[in-house]
């Protein structure tokens, strides 16, 4: 019964335009806003902490990132609109040079992104921008196998393949080995087993150390990229400088730790820019490391 309502549900929303899915996840963030206050003032209490924000400046941008969060709940639904009058219309490159490289680099890539803008819209729009590489996303399975199911469906394209996170790890290596493209979220939370320790805005957080053993194993060169809403329906495809993992020396736990903290620092530097845009209503920071704990980086 809850698959056919699922499926009911999208087909109702794939038939949203842009503006639609902007004015309904603005109105799904503001209940957001009012139905979950412990989240309301999680998400306050860390900008203010972290971000070093006066309060009632804080309460403002926090308010302003629900409803930023509930379009990017609701964007899913637009991926089969991201098409070749999506990158003419709505899509400014800000700085070509990373795409360029994924696009002309012979060797394997890992991608990195976070829960940031769009980030829905970020595959299918790889998909059009990168058309000869072959590419898959991995991402975290919700628990409830329906809803799997369906958001599966509806990111998988025919040039693209979306991999559950767990046991992934062989496809990955897999496309990576045979010049891929492989892209992952790397700014959730994370079990202790998965995690390195890192710090991020200023806190320590767990890091996902899995992109980073990958794209060590593979060679990868690591490639940041975050797709940023901005003006009225446009979006803004932001890059950095990339890292080639073989060019790291000194111990593995020192690569591993270099790597981690390279992608965790580009999204921090992306986060700080664009708090609005950033998902708060993760607890982001929830696993940390035994007590007695110090942060030492690795020697080489």
């Amino acid at each position: 019964m809850k698959d056919i309502v699922y499926a009911s549900l999208a087909a109702w929303g794939q038939g949203w335009d842009f503006e639609t899915v902007a004015a309904r996840g603005e109105l799904l963030g503001r209940a957001l806003w009012r139905l979950l206050p412990a989240r309301r003032e999680m998400a306050c209490e860390a900008m203010t902490r972290l971000l070093g924000l006066e309060p009632e400046q804080a309460r403002a941008v926090a308010r302003e990132s629900f409803g930023h969060n509930g379009r990017s709940f609701l964007e899913i639904l637009l991926a089969h609109r991201v098409d070749k009058r999506f990158l003419h219309d709505r899509l400014r490159i800000v700085d070509p040079t990373g795409l360029e490289v994924m696009g002309t680099h012979r060797g394997p890539v890992v991608a990195v992104t976070a829960h940031l803008g769009a980030w829905e819209l970020l595959g299918p729009m790889f998909d059009l921008l990168l058309p000869e590489r072959e590419k898959q996303i991995v991402v975290r399975r919700p628990k409830d196998q329906p809803l799997h199911e369906l958001t599966t469906r509806l990111r998988t394209r025919p040039n693209l393949e979306v991999l559950d996170h767990r046991n992934a790890a062989p496809k990955v290596l897999r496309c990576l080995r045979r010049g891929g493209i492989t892209a992952f979220l790397v700014d959730h939370n994370t079990s202790t087993s998965e995690a390195v320790f890192l710090p991020f805005l200023g806190r320590i957080a767990a890091v996902n150390m899995g992109p980073a053993l990958l794209a060590l194993r593979a060679g990868a060169l690591i490639q940041p990229g975050f797709l940023l809403r901005e003006g009225q329906g446009g979006y803004a495809l932001h890059t950095a400088p990339g890292l080639d993992t073989r060019t790291l020396g000194g111990s593995r736990e020192a690569r591993i730790h270099q790597v981690a903290l390279f992608y965790t620092q580009a999204v921090e530097r992306m986060v700080r820019q664009y708090p609005n845009q950033w998902y708060w209503l993760h607890k982001r920071w929830k696993t940390q490391p035994p007590e007695g704990w110090t942060y030492r980086p690795p020697q080489s």
